[in-house]
């Protein structure tokens, strides 16, 4: 989603669960997760009686402002711990 930013049109089958090669089950909730975090906007999440998993209908995905702060704040990290641990290796 972060890419799509400076693309005109945005192709929804990029972020689907078959491009992923996750499940319909697992794909839902993640995204219904990340909406509930407030990460991305721009998607419908409802429950219904006949399925366990929540449905989930993307309108217009984007990232949020959220969403951008934790993949900066998650790559920042991910560059220390790989740092730390190629320390640890030479020790």
């Amino acid at each position: 989603l972060e890419k799509s930013m400076d693309l005109e049109e945005f192709d929804m089958e990029l972020i689907g669960y078959k491009e992923l090669d996750i499940s319909k089950l697992r794909w839902s909730r993640i995204v219904s997760m990340l909406k509930e975090q407030e990460y991305i906007q721009g998607i419908d999440v409802w429950y219904s009686l006949d399925q366990d998993y929540p449905r989930v209908k993307l309108v217009r995905p984007e990232i949020t402002l959220n969403g951008l702060e934790y993949l900066n704040e998650n790559s920042m990290m991910k560059k220390v711990y790989n740092a730390a641990k190629g320390i640890k290796e030479l020790i």
